[in-house]
């Protein structure tokens, strides 16, 4: 993936008080490192597969929880985390299939911000 469009849309969305609210808690990071982030990437790409490339998600805007794993946490704060916030800040369209690229290209942004907040 393009690492400065990631880190452009980072940026963006760092601009919003909403998103830039979402930070890792300690039990999130002890999660992460023990797991690592291979594991994570691994859950990362089926959380986003199942939950959010559909075409139409099962309850979608309400499929992804505020807390339980460091992947959710990185979905809300990178807005990756249902169809209607894919479209306002990607525009991806809704009611269609994710292709390969885009959910690749949703999963990268969530790995960044996971290594941004790890640092």
């Amino acid at each position: 993936m393009n690492k400065e469009l990631i880190s452009k849309k980072l940026e963006e969305l760092n601009k919003s008080s909403f998103r830039s609210s979402f930070h890792l808690k300690e039990k999130d990071k002890v999660y992460l490192k023990e797991k690592g982030f291979k594991t994570i990437l691994s859950h990362a790409r089926d959380f986003v597969s199942l939950r959010l490339a559909p075409q139409n998600p099962l309850n979608d805007g309400h499929q992804t929880p505020m807390r339980g794993h460091p992947v959710f946490i990185a979905q809300h704060a990178t807005a990756t985390c249902c169809r209607s916030c894919l479209f306002k800040w990607y525009h991806i369209s809704k009611n269609k299939e994710l292709t390969n690229n885009e959910q690749n290209y949703i999963v990268s942004i969530i790995m960044a911000w996971l290594i941004e907040e790890m640092k």
